[in-house]
């Protein structure tokens, strides 16, 4: 059985003057700059002077962007969006490049010579397909959703939900979102770290860390290295929020 889903869940952020480490991350990512070209190392190639990029899930970069401000739009692989931006990639294309206004337009089919956010996001909402899934990867998403925060889930506890074999669980899961099992619930983690980092900045991070299933803040700082390319404290300092949809 199959069930309809419509969440785009976008994570929207503005970055200033930001340098971060090489990383990967869950995440379909669109990196735009409507002011200064930056720099970009995107699976071990370098990219210069460029206004932006979107990259599959996993794919190793690096950016610098030390003059100027950068939008960040970190779209969740299982979301509608996710998936109808899996399909605008050619075979054995990891990232696609933008150096121009119109190079977005046509990608995005804003229908305006732009670099900027608010349209490309809007452009993206307009057009959400209706897609269908397993309802059993549903319900697993559904209880990722919910139960995140929650300390000890397994792949068992998975298994258990839908009466499936680990194994077998975790082979539908990649199949239909692009992403294992333990990367998606890390995924939800840290976005969530994002939204309460950036959505209140006095708040304490380790307060953070415990409230979205890590065992501490050390935990923490080490998945936000490995899928942000930066510790949360760096992220507070350099970035606001700008939505979450």
């Amino acid at each position: 059985m199959t069930k309809q889903i419509n969440n785009p869940f976008i994570l929207a952020l503005k970055a200033y003057n930001l340098t971060v480490e090489i990383h990967h991350h869950s995440a379909y990512q669109i990196v735009l700059s409507n002011d200064t070209p930056f720099t970009s190392t995107i699976n071990g190639q370098l990219c210069e002077r460029i206004h932006g990029f979107l990259l599959k899930p996993q794919v190793p970069h690096f950016c610098v962007a030390e003059k100027g401000t950068i939008n960040v739009l970190n779209i969740e692989p299982y979301s509608n969006i996710g998936l109808e931006l899996s399909r605008r990639f050619n075979t054995n294309q990891d990232y696609i490049i933008f150096n121009s206004p119109s190079e977005t337009s046509t990608f995005f089919q804003t229908g305006k010579d732009t670099f900027d956010i608010y349209i490309i996001i809007n452009a993206l909402l307009s057009k959400l397909p209706v897609v269908e899934y397993d309802e059993r990867v549903t319900k697993i998403v559904e209880y990722i959703r919910g139960n995140y925060f929650e300390q000890g889930i397994t792949p068992q506890t998975f298994a258990d939900i839908v009466f499936l074999s680990p194994s077998r669980l975790a082979s539908l899961f990649k199949e239909q979102t692009g992403s294992s099992l333990s990367k998606y619930l890390l995924w939800t983690r840290l976005r969530q770290v994002v939204y309460l980092t950036l959505s209140n900045k006095d708040r304490s991070l380790t307060d953070i860390a415990y409230e979205t299933g890590f065992y501490d803040l050390p935990q923490l700082n080490k998945y936000m290295y490995e899928m942000f390319g930066m510790p949360p404290k760096a992220l507070k300092q350099n970035s606001d929020l700008i939505q979450v949809y």
